[in-house]
């Protein structure tokens, strides 16, 4: 009787895991086996959301899905005509498992805790009669006329027919794929949060502000949205969202630049200086502080006045000019000197991987070698943060699933 075919899938996070699930559904004349170098498989599903797992994010327009990858954006349009967040929600709402969205299109299983997606994956993994290996420790991996062998550190040499590769930013799979011939982006870091020491905002930390706009000196970054004072800096969406698209060039100057904050993105400067000179002429015997032209948080607001140098109960008709036109400059164009970074929560995101021209995105296989597929963040893809980069290793994984159980399925006939 003539063997089955092997696939070996090396990464046993949401990628590894999803494809290997798939790929058993899709075709049970392979043999299929994942390789985890740790004790704990899907541990960034464990802690993704602060322990609640953000699955996906409700936006079902394949092209704006795209907009929320700093890198891939172009790679994935295909693959989300293929499989977007509307084919996530189904695959686990055939599995029992119901997912909710939230206000700001984040989805998370009803259940808000990530076991439930983890023992989603795992069942649907092992009733397919998956095998999965933990502690198997890839030392280097050979390419054969047909297939490939996988040298262990403590097990014995596995050979496989097709490979997936899926081990996230874990330089070991660089390497594995830098040895099989591709070229490799290097990797920094994404979605992080500003250090800022030298700030006088810092002990207004848990202050938030649904509409502020950040933008990095000498650069054309920007973003608006959610912003997070912080006992370090600042944080929130726009934060996380800036540092996600200037993440190489923020990189390159070692995390030391200029931040910029509009307060008040919704108006311009000339529209603040002719508010607050309005005031001044209507209210002159009043203390500025007690007149919050633009509804920022009140402690918010009378920093920035103190910061023009404006005294506390100082009348308006007593303020200079020129002090009304640096609290116009504060609210519209705040600087602060970014001096590092701090990781998002316990989620660690990073840019870099394999050369997106290298992979064939209809398929996630290699361009250079045959039967050699990728899928997740190997990938040189990352997604802001919400959900965009799970979708990412559920979209590249079931492509990759797919593919190969259809090769498969040819050679058979």
């Amino acid at each position: 009787m003539e063997r089955k075919k092997r696939v070996a899938i090396v990464g046993g996070g949401a990628a590894g895991i999803f494809a290997a699930a798939v790929l058993a559904e899709e075709n049970t004349n392979l043999e299929i086996v994942v390789l985890e170098k740790t004790r704990q498989l899907l541990s960034k599903v464990r802690i993704s959301g602060g322990g609640r797992c953000n699955v996906t994010h409700a936006q079902f327009d394949p092209k704006k899905l795209t907009e929320n990858y700093p890198r891939g954006s172009k790679e994935l349009l295909g693959p989300f005509h293929r499989f977007q967040p509307q084919d996530t929600i189904h695959w686990f709402n055939q599995r029992g498992v119901e997912l909710k969205t939230e206000e700001d299109g984040r989805m998370f299983p009803t259940s808000d805790h990530s076991a439930t997606i983890i023992n989603c994956l795992l069942d649907a993994a092992k009733s397919g009669g998956v095998l999965i290996r933990n502690e198997h420790s890839i030392r280097s991996i050979e390419r054969k006329e047909e297939g490939f062998t996988l040298f262990l550190d403590k097990q014995s040499p596995i050979d496989c027919d097709f490979l997936i590769l899926a081990t996230g930013s874990s330089p070991s799979g660089h390497e594995f794929a830098a040895s099989l011939g591709h070229s490799i982006v290097s990797s920094v870091p994404s979605l992080f949060t500003f250090n800022v020491p030298t700030s006088q905002m810092l002990d207004l930390s848990g202050i938030s502000l649904s509409d502020a706009e950040l933008s990095l000196k000498d650069s054309s970054f920007r973003q608006r949205g959610n912003l997070l004072i912080t006992h370090w800096g600042f944080s929130g969406p726009a934060a996380l969202k800036l540092s996600a698209w200037a993440a190489r060039d923020l990189s390159a100057c070692n995390y030391r630049t200029e931040l910029t904050i509009n307060w008040v993105p919704s108006r311009t400067k000339d529209d603040v200086l002719k508010a607050l000179n309005g005031i001044k002429k209507q209210k002159s015997s009043k203390p500025l502080e007690g007149e919050n032209l633009f509804q920022l948080p009140l402690n918010l607001w009378k920093r920035l006045v103190l910061l023009s140098d404006i005294a506390p109960n100082t009348p308006l008709n007593h303020v200079s000019d020129k002090k009304i036109q640096k609290l116009a400059s504060a609210v519209s164009e705040s600087r602060f000197a970014v001096e590092g970074k701090t990781t998002y929560k316990s989620e660690f995101v990073t840019c870099g991987g394999i050369e997106l021209k290298e992979i064939d995105f209809k398929t996630m296989q290699s361009r250079l070698v045959p039967h050699l597929f990728f899928a997740g963040e190997i990938l040189n893809i990352d997604g802001v943060t919400g959900g965009f980069n799970f979708q990412n290793a559920w979209t590249t994984a079931y492509l990759a699933a797919q593919s190969i159980a259809q090769l498969e399925q040819q050679a058979i006939v």
